[in-house]
């Protein structure tokens, strides 16, 4: 009897999208903030400070409606159902737990960052290319995660660590090694 020869595959990968981790960070790091509000009162949620958007629970629900919006206007759907004025930090986070699959799934894929995408407006329509709308949607969710981040240190409360740099580190992806060498080597930040 004849054994077939063994077979050998190789299977390679497939790199993730490029903008996976920027919009991977952006609903991680919102949900860390949704997460240390959690446990705030409704007098501190109510709390207004200086250049902010808003009260802090009025901040909140502008920035997961602001996804939503973003996510609806790109995938050129219907919109989703979403009550921004009652929405409490529960509903807040699900929501946004909902969208990185839904973000994931928009990054995947070959992107022309200049195609123009169209908002359609009760007053008209909107035109800005595909590379344009999606740094909104990070600079927006990143200001207004910074200024609900300030308005917790206003409060005392320590905001949560939400730098690019820890969602690396919270799964191994960043790391340092400490070195042994001259004393005299620069120091880096």
């Amino acid at each position: 009897m004849h054994e077939a020869p063994a077979s050998s595959v190789t299977v390679t990968a497939m790199p993730p999208p490029l903008l996976s981790d920027a919009f991977g960070h952006h609903v991680w790091a919102t949900i860390r903030v949704l997460d240390a509000c959690a446990g705030l009162d409704n007098a501190q949620l109510s709390s207004v400070m200086p250049g902010t958007y808003g009260s802090i629970i009025d901040t909140l629900r502008h920035l997961v409606g602001g996804d939503i919006f973003y996510l609806d206007v790109l995938r050129g759907g219907e919109p989703e159902r979403f009550d921004e004025p009652g929405s409490d930090i529960p509903t807040l986070r699900a929501v946004m737990e909902a969208h990185d699959p839904e973000w994931q799934r928009l990054v995947t894929g070959d992107l022309d960052p200049t195609t123009v995408v169209i908002e359609h407006e009760d007053a008209g329509e909107t035109h800005a290319p595909l590379g344009i709308r999606l740094a909104q949607a990070l600079h927006h969710g990143t200001d207004h995660r910074s200024q609900v981040c300030t308005a917790l240190t206003t409060l005392g409360i320590v905001p949560p660590a939400i730098e690019v740099w820890d969602f690396a580190r919270q799964d191994g992806r960043m790391f340092s090694i400490e070195t042994t060498g001259s004393s005299e080597a620069p120091s880096r930040r």
